[in-house]
């Protein structure tokens, strides 16, 4: 790996951390709380393509898992992967890897597709590992997790449409198209 590249997966990893400062916002029915690091997830994979967007939210989960708290609310540690959020969690990567394939394949870079590609695929991906996990975490059917986190849809809307709006801006722009053609 390069050095250019390792400092884009260092960026992103603070950034991650970066989002966890902003409070989460608590509901009273479920310990799933309402946060911005989704944002981060969807900037990763779609700025920096696939290999990259998903090392850096690995690497950002090997420090929350190393006990660095830098989940919103200030959590970390080994015990955040094995409670409610587990699934989301565990879903980032894997969805920074996708966008970022699926980004980085456009013929064209239109902001439409990104947004498409957010909004489907990065919130889809995020609620399939998540909502089951948290269910079973829960010790609640699949059906009451997916009423639960139903609440979650217009936040995560607005946030797929926000990080869409930025990776169109950059991906537009020349200067890091030439630096993420040489990432790849």
């Amino acid at each position: 790996m390069k050095i250019k590249e390792m400092t884009y997966v260092a960026l992103f990893a603070a950034i991650m951390g970066a989002l966890g400062f902003v409070p989460p916002i608590m509901l009273s029915f479920t310990p799933v709380p309402i946060t911005l690091q989704t944002i981060g997830v969807l900037l990763a994979g779609g700025i920096l393509g696939a290999r990259l967007g998903g090392l850096s939210i690995t690497l950002f989960l090997l420090l929350v898992a190393t006990g660095l708290p830098l989940l919103s609310g200030g959590r970390g540690g080994i015990g955040v992967f094995v409670g409610p959020s587990a699934g989301y969690l565990i879903a980032y990567p894997i969805t920074a890897f996708v966008i970022g394939y699926l980004v980085s394949h456009l013929r064209t870079v239109q902001l439409g597709k990104i947004m498409l590609v957010n909004l489907t695929v990065g919130i889809l991906l995020i609620y399939l590992f998540g909502i089951p996990v948290q269910a079973f975490i829960m010790d609640i059917p699949v059906a009451e997790a997916i009423k639960l986190s139903l609440v979650y849809i217009p936040g995560d809307v607005i946030k797929a449409v926000l990080a869409s709006l930025v990776v169109y801006r950059l991906r537009k722009h020349p200067a890091l198209q030439k630096n993420l053609a040489k990432a790849s």
